[in-house]
């Protein structure tokens, strides 16, 4: 039975916190959180946010006014190519001068921006529970892209936000073709199909070599077709594909477990050498290839297979996209049959990384949360008719359940189980601009695999011994 005594503490108590709530509000965090809420001391603020111009970035540009009208917090959303949003935001953070609020940052970038020391952790805002939206749904970011990327250090520094990945990608009409079915397993002795392995894809690159004048699927060819295409620019990502697409699958890779240059591995000499074998069965421009050619000679249906960036695919496989628009099948990247347990796959994770000259910050991280908010993400997928995800759920959005594109969201899939975010060293451009001609010189045949390795391993040990950067 309650007492009288005991009903006074209880009506006093409820009259304090009512006297409370009249006085400064309800707490926040009692209250069902929102961007509009937690921005109150912010509206009238301008961030300055740059970001890479591709179709998804120029689809969030669209979406980016619905930020400013729920929080009051204007954003310059300012989009810049692939090499222009890398140097300009990287000569901002490392001069001090602060323009940006927030920059997009690829992977390979983090080693050097963090040894620098000009970004800023998100932990202490991270845990703000007036900042930080708690049904943001961290746990739905795509793994291992999303840890590897922003973690360094036991601190944090952004979200996953751009999930490039790379993929297989074939011409289906060639390799459903019963003629070509029948002659391919006469020839190789087992069937035709998309490439599971990296052996089958150098049978497929040589079966579909023809020159002009043979027959292609029941049609006379009046140009010289291909097998195969790939990046072969000394720049680009020409080094980081046979990084992670081959020298990883083999076993391999640029460092040991240590953090040391292992360039001139056994491993990764033989994945070099048959990565520069594929160049038989490619265009004779393929050394002046970028990662922007690739799907434009695929979508001039010039090659029969490629491995290319899922977000370039896009581009070209949709209506309107080019003849052979429909025409395509896609897996995961093929797995080194020799090394199954090495297995690897390509890709670019980036983040929005708040720059630590930023006067905005809390502003700016509300919008870095509102980028990967799971309503956000849902809008931009549907805006874009599909596209990339960040979120393993955003796949189950009816945005991406349209049929002509299953085989590319499953090949994303596949390949998003192996993706990670470059190791963390601050000379990667050094040994990107080292590594990129040598592999180059291979492909095209003016060098061995063996002797590029070598020179490799010499010139990165010149650049650097212990490469990464350690917790």
């Amino acid at each position: 039975m309650t007492t009288h005594k005991t009903r006074s503490k209880s009506t006093l108590a409820g009259l304090v916190a009512t006297a409370a709530a009249l006085c400064y509000g309800t707490p926040l965090q009692a209250q069902e959180w929102t961007y509009t809420e937690a921005a109150k001391p912010y509206v009238g603020t301008t961030i300055r946010v740059l970001d890479e111009i591709t179709p998804l970035q120029e689809t969030m540009r669209k979406l980016v006014p619905e930020f400013t009208e729920m929080t009051g917090i204007e954003v310059e959303y300012e989009l810049l190519s692939h090499g222009d949003v890398i140097n300009r935001g990287q000569a901002d953070l490392f001069s001090g001068r602060g323009y940006y609020d927030a920059v997009m940052l690829h992977g390979l970038q983090m080693g050097p921006l963090l040894s620098a020391e000009v970004l800023q952790p998100i932990d202490d805002m991270l845990h703000n529970t007036a900042l930080s939206n708690p049904n943001l749904g961290l746990d739905d970011l795509i793994e291992p892209a999303n840890d590897s990327l922003v973690n360094y250090a036991g601190s944090q520094y952004g979200f996953l936000t751009w999930n490039y990945n790379q993929i297989y990608w074939a011409r289906a009409d060639l390799i459903n073709n019963a003629d070509e079915q029948a002659a391919f397993e006469a020839r190789y002795g087992y069937p035709l199909a998309p490439a599971e392995t990296m052996q089958q894809m150098r049978d497929i690159a040589e079966f579909f070599t023809r020159k002009s004048g043979e027959t292609l699927a029941g049609e006379t060819l009046e140009n010289d077709f291909y097998g195969i295409v790939l990046e072969g620019i000394p720049g680009g990502t020409t080094f980081t594909t046979v990084w992670e697409v081959f020298m990883n699958n083999w076993g391999g890779g640029v460092f040991d477990a240590a953090g040391k240059p292992n360039l001139d591995s056994p491993e990764n000499i033989a994945a070099l050498q048959f990565w520069a074998d594929l160049w038989k069965f490619a265009p004779p421009g393929q050394a002046e290839y970028s990662l922007i050619d690739v799907p434009t000679v695929m979508g001039n249906g010039i090659a029969a297979q490629s491995i290319a960036f899922s977000d370039f695919v896009l581009g070209v496989d949709r209506p309107g996209g080019g003849s052979y628009a429909g025409k395509f099948v896609y897996r995961g990247i093929p797995v080194n049959s020799n090394s199954p347990e090495s297995r690897s796959a390509g890709g670019e994770p980036s983040l929005m990384a708040l720059s630590k000259h930023s006067k905005n910050q809390e502003a700016t991280y509300l919008f870095m949360q509102w980028m990967v908010d799971k309503d956000t993400q849902a809008k931009l997928m549907e805006m874009g008719g599909g596209g990339v995800p960040i979120r393993r759920s955003s796949f189950d959005l009816e945005a991406m359940q349209e049929a002509g594109r299953q085989s590319l969201y499953k090949a994303m899939i596949q390949s998003l189980k192996y993706v990670q975010a470059k190791p963390k060293t601050p000379g990667f451009y050094e040994i990107d601009n080292a590594m990129s001609p040598l592999v180059q010189q291979v492909g095209i045949g003016s060098m061995t695999a063996e002797e590029a390795l070598k020179e490799g391993q010499r010139k990165v040990l010149s650049i650097c011994n212990d490469c990464l950067l350690t917790d």
